[in-house]
């Protein structure tokens, strides 16, 4: 490998000299394994393995990657991904047999026997536990986590977790959780979703869009709809369980709490602002849903200029959106993720169904941006906010600015346990 060029990236510089001197005498890169890349029907799950291969490429710049995913990535998610970072070597699918004995992918093994490093990426629990827990039994090589949100585990998933190198959790409740089961890794602190750092860009097709429905840079707003639980039977096309069903009728039940308090903002954000409005998706069932319950019941000289878009996109053509708005507010995570890490103002409303992913917004700083829909005293408070992020840009975007370097002191730190754990 190129000595000089490791040797001066910023994750190298915090190790010690002896690690460095064996990995410049290999005459070979670094290795790492990612595990990562759960589903493709939701622009969020895209963007946290881009941004972990962005944080990748920051401190290990010569590092190659190997992609473990999961069975649903696709070719066009690939495409963006590659195209975006060359030091993505090779993408490998399959999972390891349930006696453990072996992956049932000859490219999983192989990925296996060659990485230095087996890393989990982030996403809403320790996702691929089972997988990686069983790689490292396979293989020896040492394993750490980067960016999950925890709740529980049994026995044998605690023991396995006190075998990492380092596990960095995206939220402290997560972290508190983890530590009060008895989790007792060398390192655990918190370590912002990967998310954060993904900077996918396909600004053709977002200028083509915003020029067809007029949507000038800097002077509309993003809003995103929710359901309480996601349909993946609907948006899979498959038939539904009975236990799909029942989630279903609640998601019903509770559609129009929740998503009213969004559809008034975007009213007094239209009358109020001179802003016009996006109501776009995260998941391709909020599609159909930003249509139904946003868009649809709006006043007609509120409607005219507010544009509802009617196809899913991926995260690139999102994020290229989100950049040229003014900001996005609505019941999603990790849009607001992505607009945070690209210095974009963003309002998260949650409710209990999303896990406690988005107390990470007080992690963070932005804790007066963030709004529980459980709580009843809370929602009123949603416009107010949304209005002022809107319109006070500056004091908007110095609470981005802080925000942001919170976070990217916490993606150093993630990179340099990494570096340590490789000594």
């Amino acid at each position: 490998m190129n000595r000089r060029n490791f040797l001066t990236s910023t994750a190298a510089l915090a190790l010690s000299p002896l690690f460095s001197r064996v990995y410049a005498q290999t005459a070979r890169p670094l290795k790492i394994l990612l595990r990562s890349s759960w589903q493709t029907v939701n622009i969020g799950d895209i963007a946290h393995t881009p941004g972990v291969l962005a944080i990748l490429e920051r401190y290990f710049p010569d590092a190659e990657i190997t992609l473990w995913a999961s069975g649903e990535y696709s070719e066009d998610v690939h495409a963006i991904e590659s195209k975006r970072f060359p030091m993505l070597k090779k993408v490998v699918k399959g999972s390891v047999f349930p006696d453990g004995s072996k992956p049932n992918s000859p490219g999983v093994m192989e990925a296996l026997d060659e990485c230095d490093f087996i890393l989990h990426g982030s996403g809403a629990s320790f996702v691929a536990y089972w997988d990686v827990s069983k790689a490292v039994q396979i293989s020896g090589k040492p394993y750490g986590v980067w960016g999950i949100t925890w709740e529980h585990g049994d026995e044998r998933q605690i023991n396995f977790m006190n075998q990492a190198k380092f596990i960095f959790f995206r939220d402290s409740v997560s972290l508190s959780a983890a530590k009060a089961a008895g989790v007792k890794a060398p390192i655990m602190e918190f370590g912002p979703d990967g998310a954060f750092a993904c900077d996918l860009r396909n600004d053709a097709a977002a200028d083509a869009f915003l020029k067809e429905h007029e949507l000038e840079t800097g002077k509309f707003a993003c809003v995103i709809p929710r359901y309480r639980k996601t349909p993946y039977w609907k948006i899979r096309s498959k038939e539904p369980t009975p236990e799909d069903l029942q989630f279903w009728a609640y998601s019903q039940s509770m559609k129009e709490h929740d998503n009213r308090p969004i559809r008034e903002a975007i009213i007094e954000t239209v009358r109020q602002t001179g802003l016009k409005v996006l109501v776009c998706p995260e998941d391709r069932s909020q599609v159909e849903l930003g249509g139904e319950i946003l868009y649809d019941p709006l006043p007609e000289d509120v409607k005219k200029r507010v544009v509802w878009r009617d196809h899913y996109w991926l995260t690139d053509e999102a994020l290229s959106t989100y950049v040229r708005s003014a900001g996005l507010f609505g019941l999603e995570m990790h849009s607001p993720i992505m607009c945070i890490g690209n210095g974009v103002p963003a309002i998260v409303c949650r409710f209990k169904e999303q896990t406690s992913k988005g107390l990470m917004w007080r992690d963070i700083g932005l804790g007066d941006w963030l709004f529980n829909m459980d709580q009843e005293d809370e929602i009123p408070g949603i416009t107010p906010a949304v209005l002022k992020m809107l319109t006070d840009r500056e004091t908007s975007l110095e609470k981005v600015a802080a925000a942001r370097k919170i976070v990217l002191a916490r993606q150093k730190r993630m990179a340099d346990a990494l570096a340590a754990s490789l000594q």
